[in-house]
């Protein structure tokens, strides 16, 4: 089926294609078009189902109404929630998003990027796995405007917005030192290089040193992203039967969901045998039996901030070499799975 051209409808019109141009651009009141003719202009469109030349509009206005947005695993809740914030961000202001799962991998991220540059895309977002500075400062060098999300890279001045996550995992950590259990261990998931596993790592350390507990590294483990169902119950099993800990802190929900199931499966009590937390809620850790105790992580929030840089540097607004890098607060949701609310619940039945 052929596609619908401006000339097509200029010719059922009786007007001319510029004039049709200027209507669906919005640009008829500019142009002393009547409304009328205006009206008669977008309802003919919508009949014929005119599809707009998006790259052919881009290279006139120098805008596609077009973001690029890169995120490490879209399977995961963290970033579909971020990514949806973003989409209904974007669409209030007219723009559409392209994403793109790059699967911590950070040979497909560079390729994205080239990809989403080419097609025109006004500006990026990304959720960067990159191992070093080169690729952001290429990057930055393009001109292109960017903001990074969830992770940064060290040493270079980009964008950003991310949450504490050193404070998040420091105040989890403390929290299930103060219900009495010291041998805390932590899971970590791969890439260890980012910045939200290298600071999540760090709190911790910080409060076990806080309470006068030794560092134990036999008790910190590292599962790579694409092996979580097949390694973690080696690990588990490792943890209790050989280290006795008498609490696991997951440094993601992915983490958290597998280890849960494992737990289970192994006749584990929790919290009477094991107190469980986790980076990163998720609606399961509010309705799972025992509800479990999280980190809470302003997705939305992060989409929106991460929007409203974007598009400041894409209007003008802020120089593309200008940086705003901002750093969210989360929160603790204190809940069974380590034995304080459940014990305060049962002591007034």
């Amino acid at each position: 089926m052929k596609k619908t051209s401006l000339k097509d409808i200029a010719s059922q019109l009786g007007v001319s294609p510029t004039l049709v141009s200027f209507v669906l651009n919005d640009r008829g009141d500019e142009k002393g078009v009547s409304k009328e003719t205006q009206k008669r202009v977008k309802t003919l469109a919508r009949k014929l189902n005119f599809k707009p030349n998006v790259l052919a509009r881009s290279l006139r206005t120098g805008s596609s109404k077009t973001i690029g947005l890169i995120i490490a695993d879209i399977s995961n809740n963290f970033y579909a929630v971020i990514a949806k914030s973003i989409e209904d961000q974007a669409s209030l202001y007219g723009y559409n998003v392209i994403f793109m799962n790059s699967e911590e991998d950070s040979v497909k991220e560079r390729k994205m990027v080239d990809l989403l540059i080419d097609r025109g895309v006004d500006g990026l977002i990304i959720a960067s796995t990159s191992h070093g500075r080169e690729d952001m400062r290429k990057l930055r060098d393009s001109k292109i405007p960017f903001v990074l999300i969830d992770r940064y890279i060290p040493g270079v001045k980009t964008s950003y917005v991310i949450v504490d996550n050193y404070q998040g995992a420091f105040d989890m950590t403390n929290h299930l030192l103060s219900t009495g259990k010291s041998k805390v261990a932590l899971l970590y998931v791969t890439p260890s290089h980012l910045t939200t596993m290298k600071s999540r790592i760090l709190g911790y350390k910080d409060a076990l040193r806080k309470h006068g507990v030794a560092v134990n590294k036999r008790l910190i483990r590292e599962i790579r992203h694409d092996e979580i169902s097949e390694k973690m119950a080696l690990e588990l099993k490792e943890l209790v039967l050989e280290e006795n800990i008498q609490s696991i802190f997951f440094l993601n929900n992915k983490l958290a969901t597998a280890g849960l199931e494992l737990l289970n499966k192994f006749d584990l009590r929790i919290p009477q045998d094991i107190s469980i937390a986790a980076f990163d809620d998720i609606d399961l850790f509010r309705f799972s039996y025992p509800t479990i105790t999280s980190v809470i992580q302003p997705k939305v929030k992060i989409g929106e901030k991460a929007f409203e840089i974007l598009f400041e540097k894409i209007k003008g607004g802020e120089s593309t070499s200008e940086v705003r890098q901002i750093v969210l607060p989360v929160e603790l949701a204190v809940r069974d799975s380590c034995g304080s609310n459940m014990a305060k619940r049962l002591s007034g039945l």
